[in-house]
């Protein structure tokens, strides 16, 4: 045994004085290469830790059941001794401007501001000269015969002019924005000199709050009963839900608003190359109605006025809880910096579905050339989600974002885009742990799900027209007039 033990190690040092110093050369080479190999991997795990957030841990219940609706229900009905209008032979026509939520916002307005002046409304002209340049007629987009039935207690509607008023002189109306009942009341005295009141434009020509109740109601009749969608665009729209929910059951509607107006309009450069900053910065400049051109995009963001990129947004819902598996349809126009930049998005949910892979080609052939009709179908599957995400407060998430409280405060997650930015920021800059990201995104949005509060007031400080300006439109949030308790309605 001895004598084996001492032949074995008399072995191994033979075999170390065998080793060349190329060889261990080489073999401290390897092992050097091995570790920063090794340094590397890690550091790109670490930082890919930092831009991918865990997700929190939560139930089913916890990410699509709605919130309590705590008893209310819509109420749009008029009171007992409410009357509507019967126009007595004069008329308003109307010039809607804008897309499709400003437009059915205005509609809505100008249905209530025809009752206050006693006038027979034809029915409106829709915005041909808008960024969409859609030439979609009233009855392309709403169902134009229910409109004018639904109403018709509230006030006397027409397709068109009389004949023999179509070559008077009209009163060509700017009405003035976020007007009371008292201004449209003192308006009543043009009927004086013309029997045609012309407006030129409709969007926002009503003030948010401190109106009748029935004039309140009467918005919400229209908007939420009276413009239905038209036949085809209501049968395809409920076809696409259908097919979602066959897909996975359950689906986020997100609207993403990272559009190439969008953008422009409000300087936001967050992530884009300098080509891409300086051709947004060009069609700003050569947009006569935008008013502000010189914009600082790093306090844009900062201020939370930017709409969240595909990026921002799939680290927030990951955040938030959703699965990498979710069914997320997009409700959108064309992503600024197409599939490179909805990549982004798709790397934390690859289950991304658009209406074009949802319906064939034949199926959309009739909305190809027509931005509103396609919008609208954009509507209707927002509408109907189990969730509903913007990426961005613009008109159409405001009116979807309205239209689902008063269907019962469907669940909607508004992002809180001041506070995201700081937490993005500090979590790229290594300050904050990736678990503690999603648990300050889960706390930050606790309560903004769409749970029934009150419409908010204008901004602190605010005065003036910016008071009216600021205040919460009252088609975000028809809370209270148009959604009561059981006891009020």
């Amino acid at each position: 045994m001895v004598n084996h033990r001492g032949w074995s190690v008399m072995k191994t040092k033979s075999i170390y004085r065998k080793q060349s110093p190329r060889t261990i050369a080489l073999y401290i080479f390897l092992l050097f290469a091995f570790s920063i190999f090794f340094f590397v991997f890690n550091a790109g795990n670490i930082e890919q830790q930092q831009i991918n957030p865990i997700s929190v841990q939560k139930t089913d219940e916890e990410l699509w059941d709605p919130p309590s609706t705590r008893g209310l229900r819509p109420c749009a009905h008029p009171k007992r001794r409410y009357k509507g209008t019967r126009g007595s032979g004069r008329y308003l026509t109307v010039n809607c401007n804008g897309g499709l939520n400003q437009m059915r916002t205005g509609i809505s307005d100008m249905v209530a501001v025809a009752h206050i002046m006693n006038a027979t409304l034809v029915i409106p002209k829709l915005d041909k000269q808008s960024f969409w340049q859609d030439s979609s007629a009233f009855s392309d987009i709403f169902d134009e015969l229910h409109f004018i039935t639904t109403l018709q207690k509230d006030v006397r509607i027409v397709k068109q002019l009389p004949k023999e008023l179509e070559l008077v002189p009209r009163a060509r109306k700017h009405f003035t924005s976020w007007s009371s009942m008292g201004y449209y009341k003192e308006m009543t005295q043009l009927w004086n000199e013309y029997q045609v009141i012309h407006v030129v434009k409709s969007d926002s020509r009503l003030a948010n709050n401190d109106l009748p109740l029935d004039i309140q109601r009467l918005r919400c009749r229209a908007m939420y009963h009276a413009l239905r969608f038209s036949p085809p665009i209501e049968s395809l729209g409920k076809e696409l839900v259908d097919r979602l929910r066959t897909q996975s059951g359950k689906y986020i509607a997100l609207h993403l608003r990272y559009e190439k107006d969008m953008l422009a309009f409000t300087g936001c450069t967050s992530g884009l190359t300098d080509a891409e900053s300086e051709e947004l910065r060009i069609m700003r400049e050569n947009t006569k109605h935008w008013k502000v051109k010189d914009i600082n995009p790093t306090e844009q963001r900062k201020g939370g006025f930017c709409p969240l990129t595909p990026k921002e947004v799939g680290m927030f819902l990951r955040a938030i809880g959703y699965p990498p598996s979710t069914l997320i349809y997009v409700a959108s126009g064309e992503i600024y910096g197409g599939d490179a930049r909805l990549s982004e998005l798709k790397s934390y949910f690859p289950n991304l579905v658009f209406k074009e892979k949802l319906a064939t080609k034949e199926e959309l052939n009739a909305f190809a050339k027509h931005a509103t009709q396609s919008a609208a179908l954009d509507y209707i599957v927002s509408l109907e989600s189990d969730v509903f995400v913007p990426s961005y407060s613009g008109n159409m998430a405001r009116a979807i974002e309205g239209h689902r409280r008063f269907l019962g405060h469907r669940k909607t997650i508004s992002p809180d885009r001041k506070g995201l930015v700081k937490l993005f920021d500090e979590l790229e800059r290594g300050n904050i742990r990736t678990s503690s990201f999603s648990e300050l995104v889960w706390q930050m949005h606790k309560n903004r799900k769409g749970a029934p509060r009150k419409r908010k007031g204008p901004s602190p400080g605010a005065k003036g027209k910016e008071r009216f300006r600021t205040e919460e439109s009252f088609y975000e949030n028809p809370y209270h007039e148009c959604i009561c308790s059981p006891k009020g309605i």
